[in-house]
This record gives C-alpha cells, sequence and structure tokens, in this order.
C-alpha cells in the first residue's frame, strides 16, 4: 500500500463536473493498493498519517498532526501509484490489486481513519476524477509499508 500525502489549504474532487469530496486545511492523500498488502499495513500507514507532524506550531516548526490541528483529509483512490517503471516507456500495472479487492481495502483504510477521530471525505471510487488542491509549501510525503 502506498500513500501519496500532500499538506493542502484546500482541495476537492470532481466527478462529472460535480464536487464529491472537498476539504480546507488538511491533507490529500492518494491511496495506492498493490497485491499482497494486508489489513496490517493498513492499520500501520493509517496510524501514521494520522499522527504525522507535517503541520507548523507557532514557532513555524513541523511539530503538529492533523488531529492537533483540526484539519481534514481528503483520501483518493489511484491504482497508478502501484505502476511499475522500470522498463520501457509506458507504466505496467501488474503490481496493482485487482479492483474489488482494492476497494475492500481502501473502504477498511477509510474505516481505520474513521476509528481515529478522522472522517475522511473521498473521490469515488475506480471514477475519472479531477482533483484540484492548493498544495500548502508544497509539502509532499511518500509512505508505503
Amino acid at each position: 500500500m502506498k500513500l501519496l500525502v500532500q499538506r493542502v489549504l484546500s482541495a476537492h474532487v470532481e466527478v462529472n463536473q460535480q464536487i464529491v469530496g472537498h476539504i480546507q486545511k488538511g491533507m490529500l492523500v492518494f491511496l495506492g493498493v498493490e497485491k499482497g498488502d494486508t489489513k496490517q499495513q493498513a492499520e500501520f500507514l493509517a496510524h501514521k498519517l494520522t499522527n504525522l507532524r507535517i503541520f507548523e506550531d507557532v514557532n513555524g516548526k513541523m511539530n503538529l498532526s492533523v488531529k492537533d490541528i483540526h484539519g481534514d483529509i481528503l483520501v483518493v483512490s489511484q491504482f497508478t501509484l502501484a505502476a511499475d517503471l522500470s522498463r520501457g516507456n509506458r507504466p505496467g500495472f501488474d503490481n496493482a490489486e485487482l479492483p474489488g479487492k482494492a476497494n475492500d481495502m481502501y473502504q477498511y483504510f477509510l474505516q481505520l481513519l474513521e476509528n481515529n477521530d478522522i472522517a475522511p471525505q473521498t473521490g469515488i471510487f475506480q471514477a475519472d476524477m479531477k482533483v484540484h488542491l492548493v498544495n500548502d509549501g508544497p509539502c509532499t510525503f511518500w509512505l508505503s509499508k
């Protein structure tokens, strides 16, 4: 499982020109599920994400978590994070989990965030989404387990 995390001032997702998920200050998280990913990996990453200290304190140091600032999280499924780019110029997606299993893991991850007192906003699994964001920093992090 891979997470691409962006600290944002705002973000939203559109499907068919309709906003389906939106947040203000917080994290935009692109989540990719790979074959063999486990619930234990999802649990580790959900805990890590909600406690990741990437927001500035009064001294300008990255010392606060999304929970500390009462921020939001927008989670967008993105199978292309599982791409293999090691050969040729066309990405291979053999590592990406099958859609049914990937959606189950995506839903499990969202439930884990809710269990950590975060009510995540989301895109729509397997939809053609347009993601809009204002990256704060820019500040982008790669998490995997």
